[in-house]
């Protein structure tokens, strides 16, 4: 756990920017409505981004950058968009003064047994073998209704591009032991102790390596019923008092 979870502005006196990056498939209106209520009750400008299918890291790197061209950055992140907000902040501790990491899905570039990168590979060659509309349903009647909806809308958004947004995320290599164990800015991770796609334990390990870090527990049912507790959850421990 880091030593002070409150932030002041910077010492150039700008207001901090937080930057939403969404998980693999999904897109900026899940990331919005998971950290923008937090944001906006503190009175953070939050910045949801849209992915690019054709390019999706680079378009999380590039909405970083030009963030960090403004004032502070709080980095957060779902999943994909955790392990990009953590990296990057990893590589700018001059412009980034935390990262919310939620549902860390790996550590390491080692993936060949990560569920979220099994699941994305798979997904990828169905919908290149099937199409859309006969995947989708498949992944509706599958998925709880919350997930369904969500995933439904940004994929259509994404196509037909999206197979090779999936496949970039597959082949993503995720920040390993060494790399979690120097990140200086504060991180707050958000683990659902119930998600087999993104695993507790997972979770814990990225705690116990960050040295400033400080792990939040939910549920998948939470996470449903209320895509915000994200942002509650994770930016209170940067800004408790709002």
């Amino acid at each position: 756990m880091f030593d002070s979870p409150h932030f002041a502005p910077d010492n150039r006196g700008r207001d901090p920017i937080a930057v939403a990056l969404p998980g693999t498939g999904s897109d900026a209106d899940f990331a919005r409505r998971a950290f923008g209520p937090a944001c906006a009750a503190r009175g953070i400008e939050c910045i949801a981004v849209e992915p690019d299918p054709r390019a999706v890291v680079a378009s999380y790197r590039a909405a970083l950058d030009a963030a960090a061209l403004r004032g502070p950055v709080l980095a957060a992140g779902i999943s994909l968009g955790a392990a990009v907000a953590l990296e990057w902040a990893g590589e700018h501790p001059g412009a980034a003064i935390g990262v919310v990491a939620a549902l860390p899905a790996w550590t390491g570039p080692d993936t060949a047994a990560c569920p979220a990168t099994l699941s994305a590979a798979a997904t990828a060659a169905q919908l290149r073998a099937d199409g859309l509309d006969a995947v989708v349903e498949r992944m509706r009647a599958s998925s709880p209704g919350w997930l369904a909806d969500a995933l439904t809308r940004s994929w259509r958004s994404q196509w037909p591009r999206l197979p090779d947004a999936l496949q970039e995320a597959a082949d993503y290599k995720w920040p390993g032991t060494e790399r979690l164990g120097t990140i200086e800015v504060p991180v707050a991770i958000v683990t659902a102790i119930d998600d087999p796609v993104h695993p507790l334990a997972v979770a814990e390990e990225w705690a116990q390596l960050i040295p400033r870090s400080e792990l939040i527990r939910i549920t998948l049912d939470e996470l449903g019923a209320d895509p915000a507790i994200l942002g509650r959850s994770g930016i209170a421990v940067f800004y408790p008092c709002a």
